[in-house]
């Protein structure tokens, strides 16, 4: 009784030792889809009726407070990092609260669709860890890391739930990477973030592409994509093990070698099965058989004309093995790309990173109380308590949570090297 504001956060609380950091990312999308049109009555109504029907109360009145009063735009204001940040766990990414003392409520009740930016963010930091473990082992064993916006490529559309699920995952491994098949990432940063083209791909086989030839004409349908596809310059893909892998690669380095390097173009070699690390290790070496390599600044061996991509089995460990597997037998991650599905945009959820939306402050009459949980079966539940501000350091890129008014935070506050790193996304429907 006597309530009138609200104060909330969101925070990744745990990423169980594989995510010490986060990359925050996809707010604006959510705001966009989910704030930018107003409430009316009919929606109310509607509403309404279903509560109704579901056992559950309703605050039609609080509702139609908003639209008549507020032009149905929720009023409440929303505070966040800066998307593309990377964040240490434990740290508040967005803080949301009450601008109008009646709808004080309303900051708890849009957590469900607020806190699913747990998605979209743990793409991203997924996304990115693999790039820190790629980008260590170009710089390892490469003359350079140029190519480095292209080795993890997004396979994963056809893997998630929905259209929505593949344009929000498939967006936020773009924050990364420049590789994709999910053109529905294509389209959702056109409308979420103004970028024009997010992603690029090269022209591909799949398996119906050559076993539709039938097994007697398998040289032939290879021959037909490097007719196709073999340009100057260009990349072109092919899967190449729908029967016996091995075989195909001679195919590659006897009756197709002199034209393949005459088009000027680079075939990038597909496995799509067996063990990740030995498959694509020899691969490695039976292309280096019949098209040789060269060795790189570094001591390890790139190979002439040839690529290979491995789209099956990857997930970070399996790609940490390969590179691994490559590294200790003397060649280049210059020689490998990686294509990634269901594990990129699917095999995650909101406890990969232990991501929650907790009440920290409500206002009674004049004062403010802290709002907080601290189970004593589980202490990594414990809240935050109060209404909170994000600190970061200039100079090292740190990150501190603490509570509005505190001596700490007053300290931070009166340090030049310490900013306000809050901004305000959202505001009563602007």
């Amino acid at each position: 009784q006597g309530a009138n504001a609200m104060f909330s956060y969101i925070e990744a609380r745990s990423g169980g030792g594989d995510y010490p950091v986060t990359l925050f990312f996809g707010l604006q999308a959510l705001l966009q889809e989910n704030l930018s049109q107003p409430i009316t009555h009919a929606m109310i109504d509607e509403a309404q009726a279903l509560f109704a029907a579901h056992g559950e109360p309703f605050n039609a009145a609080g509702w139609r407070r908003i639209v008549d009063v507020f032009g149905g735009y929720l009023p409440i204001k929303i505070r966040a990092l800066p998307e593309g940040s990377i964040v240490s766990i434990k740290n508040a990414l967005v803080t949301i609260e009450s601008t109008d003392p009646d709808t004080f409520w309303l900051v708890s009740y849009i957590e469900t669709w607020l806190l699913r930016v747990w998605y979209p963010t743990t793409v991203a930091s997924q996304s990115w860890m693999i790039k820190q473990l790629i980008a260590d082992f170009l710089d390892k064993t490469a003359d350079s890391s140029e190519g480095l916006a292209f080795k993890l490529h997004d396979f994963g559309s056809r893997g998630v739930s929905s259209n929505e699920s593949a344009g929000l995952g498939g967006m936020a491994h773009l924050v990364n990477f420049m590789g994709s098949d999910t053109l529905q990432a294509l389209r959702a940063a056109r409308l979420y973030y103004d970028e024009e083209m997010a992603a690029y791909s090269i022209p591909a086989a799949e398996h119906s592409t050559i076993t539709s030839w039938g097994r007697e004409n398998e040289l032939a349908a290879y021959r037909n994509m490097l007719k196709q596809f073999g340009k100057p310059k260009a990349l072109f893909a092919v899967v190449s093990d729908s029967y016996n892998l091995w075989d195909a690669i001679k195919m590659w380095g006897t009756d197709l070698k002199d034209a393949l390097i005459a088009s000027g173009a680079t075939l990038v070699i597909r496995p799509d099965s067996g063990h990740p690390a030995d498959i694509v290790l020899k691969c490695a070496r039976e292309i280096d058989r019949y098209f040789g390599s060269t060795v790189n600044s570094k001591g390890y061996r790139v190979l002439n004309h040839v690529r290979i991509i491995q789209g099956d089995g990857i997930n970070r460990e399996s790609i940490r093995e390969i590179l691994v597997n490559l590294a200790l037998n003397g060649y280049s991650a210059d020689n490998i790309v990686f294509g990634m599905g269901g594990t990129l945009l699917q095999q995650v959820n909101r406890d990969t990173l232990g991501f929650a939306m907790k009440c920290s402050a409500l206002k009674v009459g004049d004062t403010w109380r802290e709002v907080f949980k601290d189970p004593i079966t589980d202490p990594g539940k414990t809240s935050k308590k109060g209404r909170l501000g994000v600190w970061r350091n200039r100079i090292t890129g740190e990150y501190q949570t603490l509570s509005l008014g505190s001596d700490a935070a007053l300290s931070l506050q009166q340090d030049e090297n310490w900013q306000d790193a809050l901004q305000t996304v959202y505001e009563n429907g602007q």
